[in-house]
């Protein structure tokens, strides 16, 4: 198969602007909102040309030290991000969100990285990093579902173990969703990325089971303490 993975320009990728131009379109047709989606665009191509370069940075330097900071900035930029739709934003919830997502996103990757693939080196960059934000994005996600139904839930005076189940249920739907669908709806990122760069595809598919799964295992556990927490 070959090896070498297809090289994308800048002019090339401007193709892929067509299918945003229609949602921006609709988006601001029926919203009325004229800032959040260019808002949001514009710091996603921002953050990612930079972290390309940082990224290139850490990858050369090899320092554990390096890489424990990339981890906790990434857990930081999480916990305050997955409170994005809650209405009362205590400082506590911030707290239990680092908590919740530190939990199952660290354990989790633990497990993934010297259980399954036996790194010789745990802090190893290129590996742990993008695990990493791939754990810690879904737990940030799964745990922003369950605050919002949670918060919700109470609001309309659920009791709590009503509400935690409520959330709880909501917040993995994405997740199930993707159980689901995966090999028969969509060929998920990890999978396709190393398709495209001639990886077998019987290898392929084993390192995206892997993904799935600590995905659904760290999403979990983070949004179980998170709720745990919130009884208080």
């Amino acid at each position: 198969m070959n090896s070498s993975i297809y090289n994308i320009s800048l002019v090339d990728l401007l193709w892929v602007m067509i299918p945003v131009g229609v949602v921006i379109y609709f988006y601001m047709l029926w919203t009325e909102d004229r800032t959040t989606l260019f808002y949001a665009l514009f710091r996603m191509l921002i953050q990612l040309i930079l972290i390309g370069y940082v990224l290139t940075y850490i990858f050369e330097s090899d320092s554990p030290y390096l890489v424990v900071l990339v981890l906790s900035i990434m857990l930081i930029a999480a916990s305050m991000i997955s409170l994005r739709p809650v209405q009362k934003r205590q400082k506590s919830l911030y707290l239990y969100a680092f908590i919740s997502i530190a939990v199952g996103g660290v354990f989790t990757l633990v497990v993934v990285t010297l259980g399954v693939l036996e790194l010789s080196f745990w802090y190893e960059p290129r590996i742990l990093i993008p695990l990493a934000g791939m754990i810690f994005a879904n737990s940030m996600n799964a745990v922003s579902i369950a605050a919002e139904r949670f918060e919700s839930e109470l609001s309309r005076k659920v009791g709590y173990i009503d509400a935690r189940a409520t959330a709880y249920k909501a917040s993995l739907i994405p997740i199930i969703n993707a159980l689901f669908a995966v090999g028969l709806v969509s060929l998920p990122g990890m999978m396709t990325g190393q398709i495209l760069s001639g990886v077998d595809p019987l290898i392929a598919v084993r390192y995206q089971m892997m993904v799935m799964l600590m995905i659904l295992g760290s999403a979990g556990i983070s949004v179980v303490v998170y709720l745990v927490l919130m009884k208080k």
